[in-house]
């Protein structure tokens, strides 16, 4: 079982789906090296080593802020030298997130400002609480996003909203998130985790290298051309063909019940 640890709460819930949440309520969850090292370290275990978990949900502790990027007072003084160093750390984290074979969905309970953002959209999918806010402020401290923001959020939203957002910096909303495509669903924030745990309960059900395969096709095919990505489908369906779960799945549903998924 992972461990919880100085900036992450991690909760294994109906055996399958782990709670991850940052853990820096103090500072609004902004991540620090700490934090980016633990987060390296959860989702690269994941890909290495699963322990049976089929769904990750990352959310942040408090109503207040899902992550508020970068600390700022760590980076305060940081020599040239320094920040890069530091940034290898964060560039790191994100594609440990974006490479997570398993499904990963965000539950944005607050505020989700320059990397709590790129963060957001790194996951697979996210739900809103109505109270969160985004925004790529990186702009305005002299940056740019550096952690998948010009890339994830363009993906989410296309390339002129993104364009519009990462420019000038601005706050959006939740509803506005939703209609731009960045976010799945609005939920009070009061069930947002409820909200967010259902949906994961159904992914966790399903047969785990079905949902894997399923993942990697989706987002690599979405890198390649039409005919490529059909292509790499097939590549994909077929490695479920000799599964168990393939086997179990069909038999299960002749014999009008429940199937159970092993993972084989």
């Amino acid at each position: 079982m992972l461990p919880t640890t100085n900036t992450l709460v991690l909760e294994t819930l109906s055996e399958h789906i782990l709670l991850v949440t940052l853990n820096r309520p103090e500072v609004s969850n902004a991540f620090n090296t700490e934090m980016a090292w633990d987060l390296i370290h959860v989702f690269e275990s994941l890909s290495t080593s699963p322990e049976n978990i089929r769904v990750v949900v990352l959310t942040g502790a408090g109503k207040k802020a899902f992550c508020a990027g970068g600390d700022l007072k760590e980076r305060n003084g940081m020599s040239d030298e320094q920040w890069l160093r530091q940034h290898k750390v964060y560039e790191r984290m994100t594609r440990a997130v974006v490479a997570c074979p398993i499904p990963t969905i965000g539950a944005i309970n607050g505020a989700a400002f320059g990397g709590g953002c790129e963060l957001a959209a790194a996951m697979d999918f996210i739900y809103a609480s109505e109270s969160a806010k985004f925004a790529q402020t990186e702009v305005r401290i002299g940056i740019i996003p550096g952690a998948g923001g010009t890339q994830t959020l363009a993906r989410a939203v296309g390339e002129k909203r993104a364009k519009e957002l990462i420019l000038s910096g601005r706050v959006f909303s939740a509803s506005e998130a939703l209609q731009w495509g960045l976010a799945n669903e609005v939920c009070h924030p009061d069930q947002l985790i409820e909200c967010t745990l259902d949906v994961a309960a159904s992914i966790a059900n399903n047969a785990p290298i079905a949902v894997k395969q399923a993942k990697q096709a989706i987002h690599k095919g979405m890198q390649m051309s039409l005919s490529d990505g059909l292509a790499f489908e097939i590549e994909a369906y077929n490695r479920t063909v000799p599964t168990q779960d393939r086997r179990e799945g069909v038999m299960a549903f002749n014999e009008k019940r429940s199937p159970e998924f092993q993972g084989k």
